[in-house]
């Protein structure tokens, strides 16, 4: 994918504040209660990287320990998380990140972290990105490690990391139509790989001659304690490879609703103010629809 540092340059567009329906700021708590509500993103279920609900395994092992006779009279029960080799018999994945080096992994990785700026549903939190072992570690159990090479990973991370920030700003950049409403900041629930399932939008534009992407996700966002879908498709220029601009994206809220439908409609009228010069249509001002680097 290319030699690329986490510093790299990454565009984003984003809807500033001289339309009021797209204005950054949140609305006020009313003075009439003194008791501040309660954040509802904290209300919101907790995921792993693997997609898996951590709260509804944790609750699960408490009941599987009762029905076991309490703590330490089940050998084989383990807590969601204690040991990387503790499967998710669902999907046979482990509930833990696996930081131990892989069979016939030659050098070593490093098991550092990073932490991400996305806010992480269910918690005050950010996300956190996975080390370099733990994603040659993923790589490996997927069987897709084989032109692979240790000393290619920190690499992988920088661009991984660096696209996952842009996308989490192009999410950003849609829910700030909903910034007068929203109560709280939104956060990333969980997200899921799709490799394989083309969108609508993307098989349309394949059929029509168009490269197809390289990557699907599907990413759920709380937003007022309601869980919202976004569909990112991932594209790859080969012919601006070794840069960051190589890589483009197409993010949108998936039509689960009505309300998406809409939304879709007015960042639409809003790109076409902005990319013509036209007056914002909601304020009548200019129109500052336009990128931000990260």
């Amino acid at each position: 994918m290319g030699n690329m540092s986490s510093s790299s340059k990454v565009m984003a567009p984003v809807v500033t504040s001289s339309c009021p329906s797209l204005s950054d700021q949140t609305s006020s708590t009313s003075a009439a209660c003194p008791v501040l509500a309660e954040n509802p993103s904290l209300q919101s279920p907790i995921y792993n990287v693997y997609n898996q609900q951590i709260n509804s395994l944790e609750a699960q092992f408490k009941q599987d320990e009762q029905k076991a006779g309490g703590a330490g009279m089940f050998p084989g029960l383990r807590r969601p998380g204690s040991d990387d080799t503790n499967l998710d018999p669902s999907n046979n994945m482990p509930m833990e990140a696996n930081q131990r080096p892989a069979p016939g992994q030659v050098e070593a990785l490093s098991t550092s972290r990073a932490k991400s700026t996305i806010p992480k549903g269910g918690s005050d939190g950010t996300w956190v990105y996975p080390s370099p072992q733990m994603f040659f570690n993923a790589l490996v159990r997927k069987n897709k490690a084989e032109d692979v090479h240790e000393r290619d990973m920190e690499s992988v991370i920088s661009v991984h990391n660096a696209m996952n920030e842009m996308t989490w700003q192009t999410v950003v950049n849609w829910e700030r139509l909903h910034a007068q409403e929203n109560q709280a900041t939104p956060r990333l629930i969980r997200f899921l790989g799709r490799p394989h399932d083309l969108s609508p939008k993307a098989r349309f534009f394949t059929m029509m001659g168009g490269a197809p992407p390289f990557d699907r996700h599907d990413w759920y966002v709380d937003r007022n304690g309601r869980e919202m879908r976004y569909v990112i498709d991932f594209y790859f220029d080969e012919t601006k490879a070794g840069s960051m601009d190589a890589f483009s994206l197409d993010t949108r809220p998936a039509l689960d609703s009505f309300e998406a439908a809409l939304d879709r409609v007015k960042m639409n009228i809003y790109q076409t103010a902005y990319k013509y010069g036209l007056p914002c249509p909601i304020s009548g001002g200019a129109s500052s629809y336009g990128p931000v680097k990260n």
